[in-house]
C-alpha cells in the first residue's frame, strides 16, 4: 500500500490492508522505503522540511535525512529535531539547541528547546513537512506528542502546510491495547492523547485518528478540516508483528531505549518506577527489563510479584556489585498485559514502605506521576489506601476503556 491522503476528516476510512503483501526476504518495508520505491512521487517539486531523529533510517540503516537530501526532484530545505535531538544522544528532558546537520549542511530547528512546536517563521517557505519517527508503543514517549504539535502548527496557518507521515512498526505489535487511560485534564507533552498507556497503533494510525476526530488536535475545527495529512504506509507489516518479526534492525530511539527489548520493558515497568524505591535497570544494561527494590533480595521480588502477571517470568539475578533483582522475561505474549507488572509494583512499594511513598510526594512529583499514568483518581486511592488499593477494580475499568478505544479507532487502522 502506498500513500493514504487524508484531507482533514473529509476522506472516507481507509480499509485495512488485507492485500498488504509480505516483502521478499521477510523484511517489512518502511514508509521511507515505500516512498522511495514509488519514486518519491509525493514530494517531487515540493519544498519540504523533515522532522526526525536517530532512528529515522530506511530498511538498510541509511538516514532518512540523507535519502531525501539526494532524492531526485525533492527539495529538502530544513530539519527539525524532537526530544533527544536528531542524533538521539541528548538525555531525557535536556534542552536541545538549534544546530546544523554536518552531512547535508541543512539547518536543524529544535522542537525541544525554546519551543516545542514549529513557529510560523520556522515553517516559512515550506510546502510540506515530513515526519519520520520510530515510536515505542507507549503513550508517554514524546515523539508522538511532537508529531501532534507539528500537525497543529502546520494546519493552523492561513496557508496550511501538508503533513506527510512515513509510517513505521509499533514494536509491541498492533494487537495489545492496555493500561491506564489518560484523563483529558492531564494532557501534556508526556501524554498528548487520551488513550490507554499501550495504544496499539502505528504512528501513522495515530496521526490519521487525530486528524479525523474532532477534539484531539488543539486547533479549531475549520483548520483541522482544511489541513491535509498523508500517511505513507508500510508494506508487509501485520498487527500481529512485534519487532522481532519485522526482519528490521533496531536503531536506538533514545539513550535508554537501545533495543527493542527495552521498548517492551518501557511499557511494562516505566510507570512502576516513578514513585517509590523500584528501579528498572543495572547501569547501562537491561534497560527497563531488570527491576530491583532497595534493601530487598531477588527472592523477595519473586515471592511477592512472581505469580501476579500471566505471561511474565521473573528471573532472579545477582549483579557483580552484589545488588539483586529480577529480569523480566516474557513467556507468553498472548497472555501478557504489559502494564500489569507496573501496577503491582506500585502496590508492593506501598506495602513495603510503611510510610506509603504515594502519601509523601511533593506536588511536582504528584503531577509527574499523574501525567504519565493518566488517572488522578487512581493516584488519590494510592495516596489514601496505599497497599490496599483495589487493583482488580482499576484493571477491569481500564480493560473496558481499552476495548472501547480499540473499537473507536478501528476505522483508522491501516493494517490488518
Amino acid at each position: 500500500m502506498g500513500a493514504a491522503l487524508i484531507p482533514g476528516c473529509a476522506a472516507g476510512p481507509i480499509a485495512p490492508t488485507n492485500n498488504n503483501p509480505v516483502i521478499s526476504g521477510g523484511r517489512v518495508q518502511l514508509g521511507i522505503d515505500a516512498l522511495e520505491a514509488d519514486g518519491f512521487a509525493s514530494l517531487r517539486g515540493v519544498r519540504c522540511g523533515l522532522v526526525t531523529h536517530r532512528a529515522g533510517v530506511n530498511g538498510n540503516g541509511v538516514r532518512t535525512v540523507d535519502v531525501l537530501a539526494r532524492a531526485p526532484g525533492v527539495r529538502l530545505t530544513k530539519l527539525f529535531g524532537p526530544e533527544h535531538g536528531i542524533d538521539g544522544n541528548a538525555a531525557a528532558e535536556v534542552v536541545v539547541k538549534n544546530a546544523k546537520d554536518t552531512r547535508t549542511g541543512l539547518p536543524i530547528y529544535s522542537l525541544y528547546g525554546a519551543t516545542r512546536r514549529p513557529t510560523p517563521e520556522m515553517l516559512e517557505g515550506l510546502d510540506a513537512i515530513v515526519i519520520d519517527f520510530q515510536d515505542v508503543g507507549s503513550r508517554s514517549y514524546t515523539y508522538i506528542s511532537c508529531m501532534r504539535y507539528v500537525i497543529e502548527a502546520c494546519f493552523a496557518l492561513d496557508r496550511p502546510i501538508r503533513v506527510i507521515v512515513l509510517d513505521r512498526p509499533n514494536p509491541l505489535g498492533g494487537e495489545k491495547v492496555d493500561g491506564p487511560f489518560l484523563d483529558r485534564k492531564w494532557k501534556s507533552y508526556v501524554g498528548a492523547y487520551e488513550t490507554p498507556y499501550v495504544h496499539g497503533l502505528t504512528i501513522g494510525e495515530i496521526a490519521k485518528w487525530a486528524v479525523a476526530t474532532p477534539g484531539i488536535l488543539e486547533i479549531d475545527d475549520a483548520h483541522r478540516r482544511w489541513g491535509i495529512l498523508e500517511v505513507i504506509t508500510m508494506r508487509g507489516w501485520r498487527r500481529s508483528m512485534t519487532w522481532n518479526l519485522t526482519g528490521l534492525n533496531w536503531t536506538p530511539t533514545s539513550p535508554r531505549i537501545p533495543t527493542a527489548q527495552a521498548a517492551l520493558g518501557y511499557a511494562m515497568v516505566g510507570l512502576g518506577c516513578i514513585v517509590g524505591d523500584f528501579s528498572h535497570s543495572f547501569g547501562d544494561q537491561m534497560h527497563f527489563r531488570f527491576i530491583k527494590y532497595a534493601r530487598r533480595h531477588a527472592a523477595d521480588l519473586v515471592t511477592t510479584l512472581g505469580n501476579k502477571v500471566p505471561g511474565l517470568t521473573l528471573e532472579p539475578k545477582v549483579m557483580p556489585d552484589g545488588s539483586q533483582g529480577v529480569y523480566l522475561a516474557v513467556n507468553d505474549w498472548g497472555k501478557l498485559r504489559p502494564t500489569a507488572i507496573s501496577l503491582h509494583m506500585m502496590q508492593q512499594a506501598a506495602l513495603w514502605d510503611l510510610n506509603n511513598p504515594f502519601a509523601r510526594v511533593s506536588k511536582t512529583e504528584r503531577d509527574l506521576f499523574i501525567k504519565h499514568v493518566g488517572s488522578e483518581a487512581f493516584f488519590e486511592e494510592l495516596r489514601l489506601r496505599g497497599g490496599k488499593v483495589d487493583l482488580g477494580r482499576w484493571m477491569a475499568q481500564w480493560n473496558a476503556d481499552a476495548e472501547s478505544f480499540r473499537a473507536r479507532t478501528s476505522v483508522h487502522r491501516l493494517y490488518a
